[in-house]
């Protein structure tokens, strides 16, 4: 059998088709709320690590490291933002505030076909995630992000120390 060449195996949850997918059903579990590519990076995140929010068992394996490469996450989400655009899985709208995102027309229709056990468990988690955080003031959700980021620093330093890196 061939090989395909050029694939990038640290992609394999990382991909636009990968986030695109969890987007979208972050989107359709949030309709008829629209958001910006800030909050869906962050949702992108969060929705295979809900245990970390109280909710049920994480989606993808613990990791040694748990931060995210934010701005890499980010290009990802954006990339597979415009990736389901041209499905009309996800629609784009310009708001005073900013550009948000929505789930698009033909979205519910996709997720509803979606049944393997990990796509059902997705779906399941971009539910609870969306319902969890319904409440949550762009405020308050920084605040939630901020206090990840700071463990994610404190954690960085802690691998930093058992390398040897000096400070």
């Amino acid at each position: 059998m061939d090989e395909v060449a050029g694939r990038d195996p640290t992609l394999t949850f990382n991909g636009p088709l990968e986030a695109g997918v969890r987007a979208v059903a972050v989107l359709g579990a949030a309709y008829p709320r629209c958001f910006d590519l800030q909050r869906l990076t962050a949702f992108d995140y969060l929705l295979v690590r809900t245990q970390q929010l109280g909710g049920p068992d994480d989606l993808h394996p613990a990791t040694p490291i748990r931060t995210p490469a934010t701005e890499v996450r980010r290009s990802v989400v954006q990339d597979a933002l415009h990736l389901m655009m041209t499905r009309d899985l996800v629609a784009r709208r310009i708001e005073p505030t900013g550009i948000r995102y929505c789930a698009g027309e033909a979205a519910s229709l996709f997720i509803d076909s979606l049944r393997s056990p990990y796509l059902v468990a997705l779906k399941a988690r971009a539910d609870w995630l969306v319902h969890h955080l319904a409440g949550y003031s762009d405020q308050e959700f920084d605040a939630l992000m901020r206090r990840f980021f700071d463990q994610w620093v404190v954690e960085f330093q802690d691998i930093e120390r058992s390398l040897g890196v000096a400070s």
